[in-house]
């Protein structure tokens, strides 16, 4: 099994920066992409940004596409997802997930591992 951790939401002013960090453990061998998704009140979970790493590629939803940046760090088992000039329509639950090959890269469907969600709350 394998145990996803966020940390690192809170409020910030729309402009501001912030950061979110999902830290993996137990059998992450079998990861081969971990992504970032958020869900708003009233809708749908949807896809921000990906990280593949066999082979290296990086996703991002066109909301967020030269604002926000994922990255990942293998030493320590644990993507980020740098959140510049947010806006206050980026408020949301932002969640961390993790999947094996196969499956789409966009579909919260095909993911196999949850975090359990930190908030993140974008004020004008």
């Amino acid at each position: 099994q394998v145990q996803l951790v966020e940390s690192g939401g809170g409020l910030v002013q729309a402009g501001g920066s912030l950061r979110l960090s999902c830290a993996a453990s137990g059998r992450t061998s079998s990861i081969y992409l971990m992504g970032w998704f958020r869900q708003a009140p009233g809708k749908e979970r949807e896809f921000v940004a990906a990280f593949r790493w066999i082979p290296t590629s990086i996703y991002y939803a066109d909301s967020v596409k030269g604002r926000f940046t994922i990255s990942r760090d293998d030493a320590k088992n644990t993507v980020y997802l740098q959140m510049n000039s947010p806006k206050p329509e980026d408020t949301a639950i932002y969640y961390c997930a993790g999947r094996g090959l196969g499956g789409s890269i966009y579909r919260a469907v095909d993911y196999n591992y949850w975090g359990q969600g930190t908030q993140v709350t974008v004020s004008s």
